[in-house]
Parts: structure tokens; C-alpha cells; sequence
């Protein structure tokens, strides 16, 4: 049989994902690809892969592969039990699996991503350079249901093991740095607002966007009744909506945008987004 994985068991959201499709907002593409870079690039080394190659998205986890070859896997993210068979084996480390020999992902702790490579990379068509599926505009692959057969590609590097590899934990606490601007003059002492404001992850986040739940920020007196035509918006972007309430951008976002974007969040906080889970405390940390 040719290298290949059968999907079992889906999870509520099993996408595939690589490094994404930068470069395309002209054409209105959102980048798209993996939430959590640093998981799916660490996975990918792990197996012997170059870091764009695609894997597995797992929103909480609870999936089921059967390898109809002979390959390597790794499980990255939070902390999750994952067992082949009726046997656990580590996360954030190289397993071998045996042509019919099934990986169970359960549910993460702490967390709500869990990425799987496979040595040689899931091996579907390109789309504008990039395998990763976009839920906003549709681009990409369907996400994976049960049944679906993966092709992988040919394998060109050796797993690398680690002594030590953590899993990812999710903070109590998330405190997000945030650059100001463009558009920080549209709030009155935005950095005040900011610094002030408490808020918790809402259930209506998703990969376009983190929603967040609680202080309504104001306007500036002169910019109370005013619109915004629409412009181009960058992941991490901290748009703020008519409510009041901030919506943090993910890799699916639109490429423009009809409110002020108080701040920018900084690019190493991007992954932590991609595991807050609803509820979770959020204070954004305006940077001058």
C-alpha cells in the first residue's frame, strides 16, 4: 500500500495545517496555517521533517490515525495522554507506528491544540503554495472526517529525538503584549484603557479571531460617531468592534477591517492565543 494514514476519529475541529499562504492579501487571502507555529514546527523536526511540511490541527485533541505504513509520528501542544494500541507513549517525542497500528489522541489539559506530524508530511495538493486549510475563506483542504485517507510524502530526514521536551502549558493568567496603534487615537488614554481593562477568552473565539468577554473600551469624544472605511488588517491586529469589547486576529482573519485597531499584538504571544481556552483571565499589556 502506498504511504498513507486512515483517519478513525475526528475531533470538534481536525484540520490540516502548515506554515500558511503569507503574501496573499492582495488578492484577499488570509494567511491562514498553524495557530501554534512553534508546536507544529517543533513536531515536524521531531519526525525528521522540514518545519513547512503539513500536519494535523487538533482541536481538543480526541482523534484516531491508523498508519497503513510504516512511519513516525509526534505529538506536540499541551499535555496529552497518547497511547498506539493499548500502549501509552510519550508526547513531544518520536513513535515508530507499523503498517495497521492505530494513534489515539485524547483530550489536551491546559490547552486546546495538539499537533501531529508524520515523517514525510501529509502529502494533499497545494493551494497558492501552502496545504493548510482556511476556514474563513474556504481555501484548503476540508477538515478531515472519518474515513478520509492522507497521503504522505517521501520521508528525507531522520527523527530527531530530545533528553527533555516539554509540553506546552497554558498560563492561569494570559497577559498579552500589544503594541499601540494605528488607530489608538481613536480611544481615550488608550494605554490607560488598555492597562485598566479585565477580560476572559469567549466562547465565540475561533481561528479568525480570539473574542473577548468583559470592559468595554471608549472612544475618544471625537471619534464617537465615526466610521472607519475598511483597511488592511495583519494577524495579531486588536480590533475593536462597536461593543467596545476587543477581537485579537488568528492566522483565518479577514485582510481588511471597518473598525480601529487600538494595537498590535506581538508576534511571540500569537501561540499562547491559539491555546487560551474560553473562560481564561486576559490583560493586555499596552507596550509605548
Amino acid at each position: 500500500m502506498s504511504r498513507s494514514l486512515t483517519v478513525l476519529r475526528v475531533g470538534p475541529q481536525t484540520l490540516i495545517q502548515d506554515l500558511g499562504r503569507p503574501g496573499n492579501a492582495h488578492l484577499g487571502v488570509p494567511p491562514s496555517g498553524a495557530l501554534d507555529v512553534p508546536a507544529l514546527t517543533l513536531a515536524n523536526r521531531l519526525v525528521g521533517n522540514p518545519e513547512s511540511a503539513a500536519g494535523i490541527e487538533a482541536l481538543l485533541g480526541r482523534i484516531q490515525l491508523r498508519a497503513n505504513c510504516s512511519c513516525t509520528v509526534a505529538v506536540t501542544g499541551p499535555s496529552v495522554l497518547v497511547s498506539v494500541g493499548d500502549h501509552l507513549v510519550d508526547s513531544h517525542a518520536p513513535v515508530h507506528l507499523s503498517a495497521g497500528d492505530v494513534l489515539v489522541l485524547g483530550a489536551p489539559v491546559g490547552g486546546l491544540r495538539c499537533y501531529v506530524a508524520v515523517s514525510g508530511g501529509i502529502d494533499v495538493p497545494l493551494q497558492l503554495s501552502s496545504r493548510a486549510t482556511d476556514v474563513l475563506s474556504g481555501i484548503g483542504p476540508d477538515p478531515l472526517r472519518a474515513n478520509d485517507v492522507l497521503p504522505l510524502g517521501d520521508t528525507h530526514g531522520l527523527p530527531e529525538g530530545a533528553d527533555v521536551l516539554s509540553p506546552s502549558v497554558a498560563p492561569a493568567e494570559l497577559v498579552v503584549p500589544v503594541l499601540l496603534g494605528p488607530r489608538d487615537d481613536w480611544f481615550d488614554d488608550a494605554h490607560a484603557q488598555l492597562a485598566a481593562g479585565r477580560w476572559t477568552v469567549s466562547q465565540q473565539s475561533n481561528r479568525v479571531g480570539l473574542r473577548l468577554d468583559g470592559d468595554a473600551l471608549r472612544r475618544a469624544a471625537a471619534f464617537e460617531s465615526r466610521e472607519l472605511p475598511s483597511e488592511g488588517v495583519i494577524t495579531g491586529s486588536v480590533q475593536v468592534p462597536a461593543n467596545g469589547r476587543p477581537v485579537l486576529f488568528l492566522a483565518d482573519h479577514p485582510v481588511t477591517g471597518g473598525y480601529p485597531v487600538i494595537g498590535v499584538v506581538t508576534a511571540d504571544a500569537l501561540p499562547l492565543l491559539a491555546q487560551a481556552r474560553p473562560g481564561t483571565p486576559v490583560r493586555l499589556h499596552p507596550l509605548r
